[in-house]
């Protein structure tokens, strides 16, 4: 059966008028996601995209078949260790069960803290059920667990649900002794939030650009109107809230993208307001952390890559802080646990992010560090945020490109090591079992136009020619100083196993190599992101990993503007382009301060409506309005009607004129009606639209 033509948007001409510049936009009607002819577009690229693909159909459901094959459906979390004053100690875990979208969150009492139930034994005895997220499901074709917070006493829990994706959540509050709802129910909520001990629950609410910027404080069971305990009025930044973990302190961040504060309240003493315990300063970041004794301190003063202070309960200013260890430029430190025994620390050192250690001594001091060693080239590792301070043991998760997730306990009283838990990956009924040996990864460096080396991690199997005639899919991001880790992967074995060499540019704007690798990525010097992953792209095809017809490219969100930038500099680049929520329309959609998250956005990409430099610079890049009249790869792009974070009308917005304006090319767009910016809900559906995805783009890039 032929394909039917493309669909072809209507064009309506609406001028934008900005810094002496007129330029014509024939989509921005559909900046109306409630116009009709929005809808019905949306509706018949559907269609068109269903009808493009269909001969994918056997494909697709091979791969979807791989990772239910693969995956062990039924299974259960490492049990975590919580101890309730007055209660007692309990093992906290999650369940999964096979041919259901969502977990159960269950615990059971905790007779030592060596005695872990095993997750192979099905129920444990005297297990309890605390929330069952497929019931609550039941009806909805959406549903997103915000938040999921027990008591401190263990005797309730917090929870919060989104049914549409716009990242709105219901707050409701359970019995746990009783399985019973309270009557308490609070609406419009944002994610996170936590208890101000046993009776109270603090939590945020967002204005009307979907920024979080108040903070509340429920009783529960009170007629009284819930109290405000902090509103941030300038745009720029947002909210966050957290309990230490003894329970004793309420901790309130304040961010933008460049500066913090951070905001302390004594929950233990009535009537207690916040303090700031640095105060506000343009350019300075810091984060606390809570020990039992004292404040520990990651900061940037003085610290491009950030440093490590300390400081007493009554800080009031910067100047109050005792350094602890002053940083070293290309040493990222991301954040310190404080626990009685150590200082437990997520560092980024050339490229990798390990885990270091740092022994305390009875007055609490703080000793030198001790890095975790790992025997692989690439890996990914994090420490968990362990719920008790006198702990004598750590876990960590680990994981590389070819071994699979694995939870290690760390003791702290002599450094051995003991694996709790490795992911499961079942037998494959055609392949067999799964070796890591089978598989190679590796660390590859590709110049930059300016000679910049930039990393690039690579998975493949031990078969693959490495003469160019490889497919390969390379992704990347490049924004936020967000970084890709080089982790395992189920779904990828889909790709590897088709004989694919998988590959992530670390480019810059990510994190990947301190802080000044997202600076050299970002505001004037985001041109690099997008000329760092073409050195990447080219590195691959001249080392022999794969050839130009053969490169599948790949990002989502901000990377879906790496994407969109890339193939307008060199649409010859490759072979296909998949562009997840792309942020394709950036300098439209931040030229609108009324738009959600926007004005937050400018001090990553920079603020276009007052500074014509800005917005000359934003013009040359945003994918919306370079699209040149060549011929551009196959291209399929996916979008969601309920995100907030990248709104429909981008990804649309590109497509149409793609269409119109490019000398041609497939281009798809796939558009969920009921889900927001990360897609749907549940992990059978999740399974599903990775199948798509990859089952389209392996289509276009095997020979």
């Amino acid at each position: 059966m032929p394909v039917a033509r493309p669909p072809i948007a209507p064009r309506v001409r609406s001028r934008r008028r900005r810094h002496g510049e007129v330029v014509d936009d024939y989509y921005a009607w559909m900046r109306d996601k409630q116009d009709p002819r929005l809808l019905s577009y949306l509706d018949q690229e559907n269609h068109y995209t269903e009808q493009a693909t269909a001969e994918l159909a056997e494909l697709r459901q091979s791969i979807f078949d791989d990772l239910a094959a693969r995956t062990q459906q039924t299974d259960m979390s490492v049990p975590e260790f919580v101890h309730h004053p007055g209660l007692g100690d309990y093992w906290y875990y999650a369940r999964t069960t096979d041919g259901l979208d969502y977990p159960s969150y269950h615990r059971c009492p905790a007779a030592s803290r060596d005695q872990i139930p095993d997750p192979s034994q099905g129920r444990v005895d005297g297990e309890e059920l605390l929330i069952d997220v497929q019931a609550l499901a039941t009806g909805s074709e959406f549903l997103a667990l915000g938040t999921f917070a027990v008591s401190p006493n263990g005797r309730l829990a917090a929870y919060s649900v989104d049914r549409t994706g716009d990242e709105r959540y219901q707050l409701q509050f359970l019995d746990l002794a009783t399985g019973e709802l309270l009557p308490d129910r609070i609406e419009e909520v944002a994610a996170g939030g936590d208890w101000a001990l046993d009776d109270a629950f603090c939590y945020l609410t967002v204005d009307d650009a979907w920024r979080p910027d108040r903070l509340w404080r429920h009783r529960l069971g009170s007629t009284e109107p819930d109290e405000l305990l902090l509103t941030e009025p300038d745009e720029r930044f947002w909210l966050g809230v957290d309990a230490s973990r003894n329970h004793r302190w309420l901790v309130v961040s304040v961010a933008s993208k460049n500066t913090t504060e951070c905001w302390l309240a004594d929950l233990t003493v009535p009537g207690a307001e916040l303090f700031s315990i640095g105060g506000r300063t343009e350019g300075l970041e810091y984060d606390v952390e809570v020990a039992n004794d004292r404040l520990f301190i990651v900061h940037n003063r003085d610290a491009e890559d950030f440093a490590l202070a300390e400081a007493d309960f009554d800080c009031r200013s910067v100047a109050q802080w005792r350094s602890l260890w002053p940083g070293e430029k290309g040493v990222r430190l991301l954040g310190v646990t404080a626990y009685d025994r150590c200082l437990v620390a997520a560092v980024r050192r050339d490229g990798l992010a390990t885990v270091t250690l740092r022994h305390r001594d009875a007055d609490g001091n703080v000793g030198p560090e001790t890095e975790l060693g790992f025997d692989e080239p690439i890996y990914q590792v994090d420490a968990d945020d362990g719920d008790e301070a006198d702990t004598d043991r750590i876990r960590i998760a680990y994981q590389s490109m070819v071994t699979p997730d694995q939870v290690i306990e760390i003791s702290l009283v002599d450094g051995s090591r003991r694996l709790l838990r490795a992911r499961p990956v079942l037998d494959h009924p055609q392949l067999g079992p799964y070796r890591p040996s089978d598989y190679r990864q590796r660390r590859e460096w590709a110049t930059a136009a300016d000679g910049t080396r930039v990393p690039i991690s690579l998975v493949y199997r031990a078969d693959t020619p490495l003469d160019g005639t490889a497919p390969c899919l390379l992704y990347g991001y490049g924004a936020y100083e967000v970084s890709v880790p080089p982790s395992f992967s189920i779904a990828r074995l889909s790709l590897l196993d088709r004989g694919c060499v998988y590959a992530i540019a670390h480019v810059r704007g990510g994190g990947e190599r301190g802080r000044s690798w997202y600076e050299d990525g970002r505001l004037e010097h985001k041109q690099n992101t997008f000329t760092d992953f073409l050195a990447c792209a080219d590195h691959l095809v001249s080392a022999g990993y794969t050839s130009r017809d053969r490169l599948g490219i790949e990002g989502g969100s901000a990377g879906g503007l790496l994407i969109g930038a890339v193939l307008n500099l060199d649409p010859g680049c490759c072979a296909a382009a998949l562009a997840a929520v792309p942020f394709v329309d950036a300098l439209n959609t931040i030229l609108n301060p009324d738009l959600p998250l926007t004005v937050m956005e400018w001090e990553e990409w920079g603020d276009p409506v007052h500074d014509p430099k800005i917005y000359r610079l934003m013009r040359s890049y945003s994918p919306y309005e370079n699209i040149r009249p060549a011929r551009y790869p196959a291209i399929l792009v996916t979008a969601n009607l309920n995100d907030t974070r990248v709104e429909i009308t981008e990804p649309a917005k590109w497509v149409a004129r793609l269409r119109h304006d490019s000398a041609g090319g497939e281009v798809l767009l796939r558009t969920e009606l009921v889900a927001g910016h990360g897609g749907r809900s549940g992990r059978y559906q999740a399974w599903h639209d990775i199948a798509f995805e990859w089952g389209w783009l392996l289509d276009r890039i095997r020979p």
